[in-house]
């Protein structure tokens, strides 16, 4: 393909060259980029010489340079001067005072530069940073040098040092017309002055005297003054996108940003909406909102230099610094004070009430308010309609995919990144997207710390698995429809307790071993699309005292962030019953399920207990379980489908099986039925034969031993002489 390339000419003329490419035929247009500096540069034509190519970059680069030189020695009096460089003399001096200010190139070749951009910028960075006219004439003369380099020359002659470019503050407070005795000039360079503690002015040179330190502007700001919006790539990697807010903005925001209130703390809820309502509402106000996650920094960050670039970054553009994620440095307040103590209006995001050692001036304490279960449905809607698809795939679903989704505490923002995740694994597939992709969406937002304090399972087992009597399976099924449909009576139908009590479901599972406890907690969560997290409880009980309740806030913490079902199987372990005080032994294990207790009332999340004996639990507590569901030995027609369903069809078997005597002659749990299964198959794989009846005689023989039952005719009947063989 050729190529057509777009050279500037004298009288801003445009004349093309066109450049073939190897191997290809045509020609396109390559408008826009860099003219010479001379009309001398006309670029070659062949094909060897393509401006792609080294050898014509170079070539280029040389005519340019050589046009510069020309124009160099036409404007210089004394071309030939040996010292030239060394000194600046008073008529280089003149001759640039004599040419027009203008903050670009002042090439006669080139178009006279529109300031009226510049100026409204500048306008503006006045008003945002409250500047006086003195401020803004320091400002304006410490930033000349970035904006003409002729200034960097006029200034190296009014320093009396050629190697000196930039205004010094002395030299600055003479262009504005200060005198050096003025004290309230000379505070515009202290450390706590506007332009210094808002980052628009850098004093350096701190080893010398006040009025020969130099001054510069950040880049950042001269950039942003000739119309860059580009964040500084210093807190970029914080940067963090709101959602849309579905509801109305707050009119509480806007009177208080009316009454010069510049502190904000908004208490959230884990899985809460304050990032989205609280930027809906900043901008109702007419305050853009500049989001900075803290979560995405670490321990050795530089918090002091992060939070004035921030704050530099939201005044730029006239808003507020909205700082989310603070919850992991609220133990370190001197840090968190970096954030809080900045210029300008600072709106604060974190799940902890707050700690007045946060900051030296007062906040607005505001909580954020809940999505309804409407609000939330809308949000997964209008994520999958507007996200474009991926190559063509992964179109969102024809019908609403909302149901099942309820059940998920994600704000507005992990609802986007839940249904793009989905659109994704879609695209993957090559197919619209189905439920279980939002499911998967949704799981992919739980963090991750709960992990390291419990095991995770993904659910694979449903209702259709579960063997249970038929009133255990409506509260099971009644739990899934409490958990899925909070929000909707809570929230939309104003159920809400005026209680401190927590909006999480607590369950206790009481049964016999074996008879379907934890399955049903997996069958629960997978109802729900939830993952089960079980609680090792070696990870939670500790001799010392107070770290049981540290190990089990540390669970419900992490617990907060992710959406799951926690599983506490064995409970009694650590719910038991306060006794009598007898010794500290029992004082402090009382402590232990007193604060137990108070726990599992603020805890927003599902919570399933089990316990083979519910005596064993406190009174207390059960007084605040929302569910009890009662297990029992399953009866002869539960216990044959549950032999059935545990006898899989891929293993071989013998025709001699006869499942309805098994169900009716052995009374067995059915975790005993799956290990007696589990055992037969062993057996009759280790025989390289199909699975016969007396593999299951001899593996129930074993379970009774292990159960400490006795193996006796009247059971095992016709069977029994395999157990005398």
């Amino acid at each position: 393909m050729a190529a057509t390339k777009a050279l500037a000419a004298p009288g801003n003329e445009t004349r093309a060259a066109t450049i073939p490419q190897e191997g290809e035929g045509g020609t396109a247009s390559l408008e826009g980029s860099c003219a010479p500096l001379s009309p001398a540069g006309v670029q070659p034509t062949d094909g060897e010489g393509s401006v792609w190519r080294l050898e014509a970059r170079l070539a280029l680069l040389v005519e340019r340079v050589a046009a510069g030189v020309e124009a160099r020695r036409a404007s210089d009096p004394n071309p030939g001067d040996p010292f030239r460089g060394l000194y600046i003399d008073d008529a280089l001096v003149d001759r640039m005072l004599a040419a027009p200010a203008t903050a670009e190139n002042s090439s006669p070749e080139g178009p006279e530069p529109d300031s009226s951009h510049f100026a409204a910028r500048l306008r503006a960075l006045a008003g945002n940073f409250a500047l006086s006219e003195l401020e803004l004439d320091i400002l304006v003369a410490a930033l000349a040098p970035d904006l003409n380099p002729r200034f960097e020359k006029l200034y190296g002659y009014l320093n009396d040092d050629v190697t000196r470019r930039r205004a010094s503050v002395g030299l600055a407070m003479e262009l504005c017309g200060a005198s050096f005795a003025d004290g309230s000039a000379r505070q515009c360079f202290a450390s706590g002055s506007k332009l210094l503690s808002s980052g628009l002015l850098v004093v350096e040179d701190g080893e010398r005297p006040l009025l020969s330190r130099a001054l510069r502007v950040p880049d950042r700001v001269v950039t942003h003054l000739l119309g860059r919006d580009e964040p500084d790539a210093l807190v970029r990697p914080l940067l963090r996108p709101a959602a849309s807010w579905p509801g109305a903005p707050s009119p509480l925001i806007g009177r208080a940003l009316e009454s010069h209130v510049d502190l904000i703390y908004a208490q959230s809820a884990p899985g809460g909406c304050a990032l989205s309502w609280l930027v809906a509402s900043l901008r109702a106000a007419g305050r853009p909102a500049f989001v900075v996650d803290l979560e995405l920094t670490d321990t050795l960050s530089d918090h002091e230099l992060l939070a004035a670039a921030s704050s530099r970054e939201a005044r730029l553009c006239g808003g507020a610094l909205v700082v989310t994620g603070i919850d992991h440095l609220t133990d370190r307040p001197a840090v968190l004070r970096s954030w809080t103590e900045r210029p300008g209006t600072v709106v604060l995001i974190g799940s902890k009430v707050w700690d007045p050692r946060w900051s030296s001036r007062p906040p607005l304490l505001v909580e954020s308010p809940l999505l309804t279960e409407t609000q939330r449905v809308g949000l997964w809607q209008a994520a999958l309609a507007t996200e474009p698809p991926l190559n063509g795939v992964g179109e969102p679903p024809a019908e609403p995919l909302s149901h099942g989704l309820s059940a998920y505490r994600l704000s507005p923002e992990q609802i986007w990144l839940a249904a793009s995740s989905a659109r994704r694994r879609a695209a993957a597939a090559e197919r619209p997207v189905t439920a279980e992709d939002l499911r998967w969406g949704a799981r992919a937002q739980n963090a991750a710390g709960l992990e390291h304090l419990a095991q995770r399972i993904t659910p694979r087992v449903g209702f259709d698995d579960l063997v249970v009597p038929a009133p255990v399976e409506r509260q099971l099924r009644a739990l899934a429809g409490r958990v899925r449909h909070r929000s909707l009576v809570l929230d939309d139908w104003k159920m809400a307790s005026a209680a401190t009590r927590g909006r999480g479901v607590t369950v206790l599972f009481a049964g016999d071993s074996g008879t379907g406890k934890t399955m049903s907690a997996e069958v629960v969560a997978e109802s729900l699309g939830l993952e089960l997290y079980v609680i090792d409880l070696s990870s939670v009980v500790d001799k010392y005292v107070g770290e049981t309740e540290k190990n089990l806030d540390r669970i419900f913490v992490e617990a907060e962030g992710v959406n799951g079902v926690l599983l506490f199987d064995e409970a009694d372990a650590v719910f038991g019953k306060r006794s009598e005080v007898k010794d500290a032994h029992d004082r402090y294990a009382n402590v232990e399920v007193a604060y137990l207790l108070q726990r599992m009332e603020r805890f927003d999340g599902v919570a399933i207990l089990t316990t083979n004996l519910r005596s064993n639990v406190d009174e207390a507590f059960l007084r605040r379980i929302d569910v009890v569901v009662e297990f029992s030995l399953p009866s002869p027609e539960q216990r044959e489908r549950l032999w059935r369903k545990l006898i899989r069809r891929e293993v071989p078997r013998g025709d001699d099986i006869d499942v309805p005597y098994l169900a009716r002659s052995f009374e067995l749990s059915g975790g005993n039925i799956r290990n007696v299964v589990l055992a037969a198959a062993f057996e009759a794989a280790d025989a390289g034969m199909p699975m016969t009846m007396a593999n299951m005689v001899r593996a129930t023989s074993a379970e009774y031993r292990k159960l400490g039952r006795l193996c006796v005719e009247s059971e095992f009947g016709v069977w029994f002489a395999v157990l005398q063989e």
